[in-house]
C-alpha cells in the first residue's frame, strides 16, 4: 500500500524554490506560512495553527484551529497528519529567521522520530534524524554532517572523506560536522543514541 506523503510549510525562511507540490498527497501551511502561499497564489489543502501570525484566515481550504499553547503549531500539525495516516513528512521553512524556532523544530522532530519520517529542506540542504542504519545515493562531493542529540554510539561510516570507525559523538564534546562524501554512495550505522544527518545541496 502506498504511504501517504505530506508537505509542510513552516513560518521560517521561505524557500527560494518550492518543490513540485503535485507529488504530495497533502500540502499544509502552518499558521503564518499561509501568507507565503497566498503571496504566490498557491492554494494548500490544509491550514492549521493558533493563527497568531496569519494575515488572512482562508475560507476556501480546510482550516483547523489548534489554540493549545502547551504545544507548538508544528507539533500539533504532526499530530493531525499522523492521525490522518500520513507518514512521510517533508518540511520547508523550518530554519531561518529566529533560531529558537529552528531548535524547537528539531526537538519536535526528535519527539516524533519513531512515529513519522520527517525531513527538513532549505535552500542549502536537507537534514533529518536517521535510524540505526542508512544508505544514501548520489551524494558524492556534498558536505555531510553527523550531529548527535546528545550522543550517538558505535558509529561506522563508509564513503566519507574522513571515516568514522566505531566512535561515539557527543554534543558539547565532539560532533561530526563538515565531512564530505568521497563516494556516490555513503552508509552510516550507529548503535544507541540519536543522530541528525545533514546533507548539503552542493
Amino acid at each position: 500500500m502506498k504511504t501517504k506523503k505530506a508537505f509542510i510549510l513552516l513560518n521560517g525562511a521561505e524557500p527560494a524554490i518550492f518543490p513540485d507540490l503535485s507529488i504530495y498527497d497533502l500540502v499544509c501551511a502552518i499558521d503564518g506560512a499561509y501568507n507565503h502561499f497566498e503571496a504566490k497564489n498557491i492554494v494548500p489543502d490544509l491550514v492549521t495553527g493558533d493563527f497568531d501570525s496569519i494575515h488572512t484566515i482562508p475560507t476556501t481550504v480546510e482550516v483547523v484551529n489548534t489554540p493549545d499553547q502547551n504545544f507548538t503549531d508544528f507539533d500539533k500539525a504532526l499530530a493531525i497528519l499522523k492521525e490522518r495516516g500520513y507518514y512521510h513528512i517533508d518540511v520547508y521553512g523550518g530554519s531561518g529567521k529566529e533560531h529558537d524556532h529552528l531548535l524547537g523544530n528539531i526537538s519536535t522532530a526528535l519527539q516524533w522520530k519513531n512515529n513519522l519520517s520527517i525531513s527538513f529542506f532549505d535552500d542549502f540542504g536537507k537534514y533529518f534524524f536517521i535510524k540505526e542504519t542508512i544508505k544514501i545515493m548520489n551524494v558524492k562531493g556534498r558536505n555531510i554532517s553527523l550531529i548527535p542529540f546528545p550522543s550517538a554510539h558505535e558509529i561506522f561510516t563508509e564513503g566519507l572523506l574522513y571515516p568514522i570507525i566505531n566512535e561515539t559523538l557527543t554534543f558539547g564534546k565532539r560532533i561530526g560536522t563538515r565531512n564530505k562524501a568521497s563516494e556516490d554512495e555513503i552508509q552510516i550505522s550507529f548503535n544507541g543514541g540519536e543522530l541528525l544527518l545533514y546533507i548539503s545541496n552542493l
